[in-house]
């Protein structure tokens, strides 16, 4: 039972890991941002304070002495990350900074589980792992980095404190901004005659692609360790963007997608990691997790629930 407190809780994972645990009796609590207007689960108490309000967070945290705490929330996007680097540091950063401060000061036995990303490696030599150096190439990746290291020095300081090194990890909840959902939503509607052309950048760029709601299961396997500790979580396969678009067209039954995809340099980044590749060997044997989806899978279940909504709309 217990009580957890989610940042990033309208998400994609936040949505997923708000279902788990309600299901396992959990209480609920929420931060949204304030002025958000983006659903969010009737059976979650909803807090809306600023991720960057240090004063709140921490009265926040005192009144709630929460057992766990996943933090989620952030900018997600590498590409507006170099539009606004300063916003990137402050709502990704930041925050980190400031829930590790108010659970320490306030309520110390609170166990924290931060969502990390595979871009704090950068380019490094695949596949990368808990012991690969952390060198990123991007404003969201340096973000995230200073996240990781001050989960670092905070546990090393005694608190519960793990961070979830996550690679890309998809589902049909994915926002559009997202080049997976992106490439699902347009095989759908080409398929239907209501799109001729999909633009994308990078076709060569290659991901470890993983499926949503098993990474939200690593997240809370983490919290349940006697030992908190950082985990690359990942399924230790890489496809390129050209092999998703290929297999998104192919649930949609078309097999030359290659007529209906334009490159656009717009969408070509200053600077992309060439290959991400998991090794999540510590995951697996410490915390028994694996994936359940494969690439296949995870394209064939984004295009038909676009499918489906596009043939509602």
């Amino acid at each position: 039972m217990g009580l957890a407190l989610i940042t990033g809780v309208t998400g994609q994972d936040g949505t997923y890991l708000v279902e788990d645990l309600l299901a396992d009796g959990v209480e609920v609590h929420g931060l949204v941002r304030p002025g958000s207007i983006a659903p969010i689960n009737d059976r979650v108490i909803q807090h809306r304070i600023d991720l960057t309000d240090s004063a709140g967070l921490q009265g926040l945290v005192s009144d709630l002495q929460p057992e766990l705490i996943f933090h989620l929330a952030g900018q997600t996007s590498v590409a507006e990350s170099w539009a606004d680097p300063v916003a990137a540091i402050n709502q990704t950063g930041v925050p980190t900074a400031a829930l590790l401060s108010a659970i320490a000061s306030a309520s110390p036995g609170s166990r924290f589980v931060n969502a990390s990303s595979a871009e704090i490696f950068g380019d490094a030599p695949a596949p990368q792992s808990e012991k690969t150096p952390v060198n990123p190439l991007s404003p969201y990746g340096a973000a995230k980095a200073l996240g990781f290291f001050l989960v670092q020095g905070f546990r090393d300081r005694g608190m519960h404190a793990s961070s979830a090194i996550l690679y890309n990890h998809e589902s049909p909840r994915r926002p559009e901004q997202f080049v997976t959902r992106k490439i699902s939503k347009a095989a759908a509607r080409i398929a239907l005659g209501r799109q001729k052309t999909l633009r994308l950048g990078n076709l060569d760029a290659a991901r470890d692609w993983g499926w949503a709601p098993d990474y939200v299961r690593a997240l809370r396997l983490m919290a349940q360790q006697e030992t908190a500790a950082d985990y690359v979580i990942g399924t230790g396969e890489s496809h390129s963007v050209r092999e998703f678009v290929a297999a998104a067209f192919r649930v949609a039954g078309i097999e030359d997608w290659q007529s209906h995809v334009e490159i656009d340099p717009e969408f070509l980044r200053p600077a992309d990691p060439k290959v991400q590749l998991a090794d999540s060997s510590l995951a697996r044997q410490r915390l028994g997790w694996a994936p359940t989806v494969d690439f296949a899978g995870i394209a064939e279940a984004m295009v038909i629930a676009d499918l489906e909504a596009e043939s509602r709309s």
